[in-house]
């Protein structure tokens, strides 16, 4: 019970020590002078996956390096990997290959060795085993070889120096010369196989120097090439024939650590077969076509460029068809139809004449657009009444400034695009925007919501007069704007609010309206009042006096402003026929039923501001008022709702 248990535990210690070897240290030696050693194979301790891989890299007597296998006492040539295997090959073809070097059998040459008639080749036990590609060949008169150990079969060739024979058998005559024979070797030879040398009489009878050997090279010039003579070959001591080799493990998870497949799939870099012979357990890998390199090792098969490959001539082996070109994809290539340089020229010239035409389309369709805009401009500034305030301004040279007129372009970016965030206020004339202009300054655009045409020249006059106004109680005009639809008007801003929301919304400010206040309110707007009938250039009547259009600055300093409705008189002229606009409860009876407005109504609407600021409480507003209009009604409607009426 025991030994069972050690020996169980020998075989996990195996299967987990293989499966470290599947990495190749990188001090091992990977070449023997000019000759490749690949794992499994390998030059010292922890390089070779068993004993029967281990190469010893030895002193040859010309002073070179010479790969030898130890375990069957063989000077190694060369080692091969099995070659990339596809769907339709063989399982045989999963045997790697390496050539090593053989004595040579010889009878009746001259040598201190004497001589050698029978040499055999027995590699049982072992991971090698006689390769398909060796031939048997003998050279010498009177020469018969033979191969040994093959039984049932009889393999073997005679070679002669009998002109008539060779007459009567010219098709088994492959030499150069008469003096030589050859015999292929059968498939599937195994592991032991001889060479054997006699005379072809049978008697033993010497005619000279006569050889015989296996050898991978029988299809190699120089074998022929003056080396027919068999004194030459046995002088060489040495030819060379190819060994098939396999893995021998114990560790049935290698071909998993690989990551190879048992199953053969053409798009996997490699694949791995286990073969059970003579009581051994083999492991035999090769890489997928399309891949190369060491399929025992992890990741060991990488894709090779089958479109670097040449032919004998220089010129690509794969995808010459005219019009083609190669293109490797992983394990394989494709052929790709290869566009003419013509056709990429005409491709570069529709794509650039393409860009040529959509830029100059952007081009016209901006210029057309600016175009258009530039023209709406100037109707509506032709319409707006800009000819005669720019005439107003030359007759008036000196007395208006000449930034009186803004464009479009300056006021939008001073205003956001006249954005929501930018409303001051909402009035019945239109609404009015915040605004700084590129010099830094604060202004209040007003944005009317209709202009008569008809009025256009009072319009411009009401402008021109009111651009010549400079006192400190009255809102200053900076300029308009004649560009737009309906013209803009830019005032100076005032950051407080009005007299009415002071009055009769911020409550909490109440305790501001001191009587000292009160009264310097009404004091400054009576002198704003005064200016505009009496100091001014012509006198101006403002015909809309209310306390919401009495501003207040941050030193709560009365400002009149909203000048929609001002009409400016001459001198010679007492009063203004005109329909009768304004807000109710601030209208004067008489202009209402006259629609003669004078001085006195201005000074009668200034009354109505004074009540509210004494009595604080609202006018009756009404949002119109026409003619049609009874001023009892209005009276009785504003005593019903207890509120201060415009003719206290």
């Amino acid at each position: 019970m025991r030994c069972v248990l050690w020996i169980q535990l020998c075989l996990l210690l195996v299967l987990n020590t293989r499966t470290a070897e599947l990495t190749i240290s990188s001090s091992c030696q990977s070449h023997c002078g000019k000759i490749s050693i690949p794992y499994p194979f390998g030059i010292g301790n922890g390089c070779y996956l068993n004993e029967w891989y281990e190469v010893q890299c030895n002193h040859s007597t010309s002073r070179k390096f010479v790969p030898f296998l130890p375990k069957i006492n063989r000077e190694v040539v060369e080692i091969n990997f099995p070659r990339p295997l596809n769907f339709l090959d063989e399982y045989y073809n999963l045997f790697g290959s390496i050539r090593i070097k053989t004595k040579i059998t010889s009878m009746g040459c001259s040598g201190g060795d004497g001589e050698n008639l029978e040499e055999v080749f027995n590699f049982t036990g072992s991971p090698f085993s006689i390769g398909e590609k060796n031939m048997l060949m003998a050279f010498g008169c009177n020469n018969k070889a033979t191969l040994t150990n093959i039984d049932p079969k009889i393999v073997g060739c005679v070679s002669t120096c009998n002109i008539t024979t060779v007459q009567l058998f010219p098709a088994v005559i492959n030499c150069f010369d008469y003096q030589c024979c050859n015999a292929s070797t059968p498939t599937e030879v195994g592991q032991v196989i001889g060479v054997k040398i006699e005379s072809a009489d049978g008697n033993k009878t010497r005619q000279g120097c006569n050889v015989a050997f296996l050898t991978d090279e029988h299809d190699q010039p120089s074998l022929w090439r003056n080396k027919t003579d068999p004194r030459k070959l046995h002088g060489g001591k040495y030819a060379t024939i190819q060994l098939k080799w396999r893995v021998i493990t114990t560790n049935l998870s290698f071909q998993e650590s690989l990551g190879c497949p048992e199953n053969f799939d053409s798009t996997r870099p490699c694949y791995c077969e286990w073969v059970a012979d003579d009581e051994l357990l083999f492991i035999r890998c090769a890489c997928t076509y399309g891949y190369e390199g060491n399929p025992y090792i992890i990741n060991g098969c990488k894709d090779f460029d089958e479109c670097k490959q040449l032919k004998e001539d220089g010129r690509p082996e794969f995808c010459t068809n005219r019009g083609q070109t190669c293109q490797n994809i992983p394990g394989s290539y494709q052929c790709v139809v290869k566009k003419s340089k013509t056709f990429l020229i005409y491709i570069g010239v529709s794509i650039g004449l393409s860009l040529v035409i959509v830029s100059v389309g952007i081009w016209l369709y901006k210029y057309m657009k600016k175009y258009k805009r530039t023209n709406l401009k100037k109707k509506f500034f032709k319409r707006n009444g800009g000819i005669l305030l720019q005439q107003q301004m030359v007759s008036r040279e000196g007395h208006v400034e000449k930034t009186i007129v803004f464009s479009s372009k300056e006021l939008e970016k001073a205003t956001e695009s006249f954005s929501l965030e930018r409303v001051l206020g909402h009035g019945g004339q239109g609404t009015v925007f915040k605004g700084m202009l590129v010099d830094g300054r604060i202004v209040a655009v007003k944005k009317s919501k209709v202009v008569d045409e008809d009025k256009m020249e009072e319009f411009i006059n009401e402008i021109v007069i009111l651009s010549q106004i400079n006192h400190r109680n009255i809102v200053k005009i900076f300029g308009c704007c004649l560009e737009t639809e309906i013209p803009l008007l830019v005032y100076e801003f005032i950051p407080n609010s009005n007299l009415f929301e002071l009055l009769h919304e911020n409550l909490d400010d109440h305790s501001l309206m001191t009587w000292s206040l009160r009264l310097q309110i009404a004091v400054d707007t009576a002198g704003a009042v005064s200016y505009l009938h009496s100091a001014a250039g012509s006198p101006i009547y403002h015909r809309d006096i209310k306390s919401t259009n009495i501003m207040l600055d941050k030193n709560y300093r009365a400002k009149v402003s909203d000048f929609g409705t001002s009409r400016s008189v001459t001198t010679d002229h007492t009063h203004l026929t005109t329909v009768v606009t304004g807000t109710a409860g601030y209208v004067d009876p008489e202009y209402f039923q006259s629609s003669h407005f004078t001085d006195k109504s201005d000074v009668y609407s200034f009354g109505v501001v004074l009540v509210e600021l004494y009595h604080w409480r609202k006018t009756c507003f009404f949002s119109t008022v026409s003619r049609k209009q009874n001023t009892s009604n209005l009276l009785h409607s504003c005593r019903k709702r207890k509120q201060t009426v415009g003719n206290y």
